[in-house]
């Protein structure tokens, strides 16, 4: 056996996936909609950031692990999963409960996320497509669009969660 030294920082490679994921969660999404749910200030354990939650969840799904149970076991024994949570290891309940709380808040995260990405020049070229989820899609070519296409769509759910913000105000 070996006694290693890691640095978490240093295993976030600038221009890997996990590095834009740490980035663009850290620096560049307002996770304040969820403040009201994971402010524990009363008692008990203090909660695990949402941004810490959200990063091992889209990486933990970017990799196509989608049970909690497996992205628990990932934050203990894989270094990215480890470098992503800070070194946090949150357990597969916990997972869940984050999963399932963001049943609203989701849509407004994931356009930015997207919105973000696309600012960011993290997704180029001529078509633009999203595939990975466990949904039943068409992910041709001719379903995914140009870029003028994804503008459109993109002002289409601009004005979806406009609408959507207004209702839950």
């Amino acid at each position: 056996m070996e006694f290693l030294v890691v640095n978490f920082k240093e295993q976030l490679v600038p221009g890997t996936f996990e590095y834009a994921i740490n980035d663009i969660i850290d620096n560049h999404v307002d996770l304040s909609i969820l403040d009201h749910k994971y402010n524990n200030e009363n008692v008990g354990a203090k909660t695990y950031p949402s941004s810490v939650l959200l990063k091992i969840i889209l990486y933990a799904y970017s990799l196509g692990i989608i049970r909690s149970r497996r992205i628990e076991y990932s934050c203990k024994n894989n270094i990215t999963f480890m470098a992503l949570s800070g070194g946090a290891k949150p357990d597969h309940s916990t997972i869940a409960n984050f999963i399932i709380s963001l049943e609203d808040e989701i849509i407004i995260i994931f356009s930015d996320v997207l919105l973000l990405s696309t600012q960011l020049d993290l997704i180029g070229g001529e078509t633009f497509a999203l595939d990975g989820c466990k949904l039943s899609s068409n992910a041709s070519k001719e379903s995914s669009g140009t870029m003028k296409e994804l503008e459109n769509k993109k002002d289409k759910l601009k004005k979806s969660l406009e609408i959507l913000i207004n209702r839950k105000a």
